[in-house]
């Protein structure tokens, strides 16, 4: 799961981006206009957002991102407690918010919430034949049988399950499981399909994840196997 964080000030950006990146893929900037800069260009399934920021304003990111058709869950943080901020929030479209100061936890367990909800709305399950991944669960069977995978391997299976039988290029499956400022080397992405390849295809006949040489890879899916719940 790729997160942007957008807060201005340094200390609170720089702890989140430590503690967070435990977890998922994160990219962070300082201001509104850099913000809508990443969404433009990166895809993010969720979104922390500071209502006061420079250049433009969280309330303002968040109506361009809203009026954009972008369902992102977002969550906004105010160093104020009135109500009018949180329902300018909520109003401009934010999924929840947090008052500062907040205790780490919450903002995870907020988070959890927030892309559970969004999943449950759209699919649960994904499924090419017998290998079935959890989104709510985070887990990953073939034929039954549990697959044990790390967090970075489990967000490029997921990615590639949600594009089936599509070519991904290496800098496309990059962006989901690292940040936008990541440099591991142009076999980085080679690196994870082979150990995504050990654990869900040795063993199978039918093998899941195509090379396609010169462009990148692909999880193909016959027809009569796509299922999404």
């Amino acid at each position: 799961m790729k997160i942007l964080i957008v807060e201005d000030e340094k200390g609170i950006r720089d702890l989140l981006v430590k503690r967070l990146k435990k977890h998922y893929s994160v990219d962070a900037c300082e201001d509104g206009e850099s913000a809508l800069d990443y969404i433009r260009v990166y895809i993010y399934d969720a979104i922390v957002l500071d209502i006061m920021l420079p250049k433009i304003d969280g309330i303002q990111v968040l109506k361009h991102i809203r009026n954009a058709g972008n369902d992102v869950p977002v969550i906004m943080l105010t160093a104020k407690g009135e109500i009018e901020d949180r329902v300018a929030g909520l109003d401009a479209g934010a999924d929840d918010y947090l008052i500062k100061p907040f205790a780490f936890d919450e903002l995870l367990a907020r988070l959890r919430v927030m892309t559970r909800r969004k999943a449950s709305a759209k699919q649960t399950t994904l499924s090419a034949g017998d290998l079935i991944l959890d989104t709510v669960s985070k887990t990953v069977t073939r034929a039954g049988n549990p697959i044990n995978l790390t967090a970075k391997e489990y967000m490029l299976l997921e990615y590639m399950m949600l594009h089936p039988n599509i070519t991904l290029t290496r800098n496309q499956l990059e962006q989901q499981a690292w940040n936008s400022r990541f440099e591991g080397g142009s076999n980085i992405i080679d690196v994870y399909i082979r150990y995504l390849r050990k654990k869900i295809d040795t063993g199978y006949d039918v093998k899941r994840i195509k090379t396609v040489y010169g462009m990148g890879y692909r999880l193909e899916v016959q027809e009569n196997e796509k299922e999404i719940n």
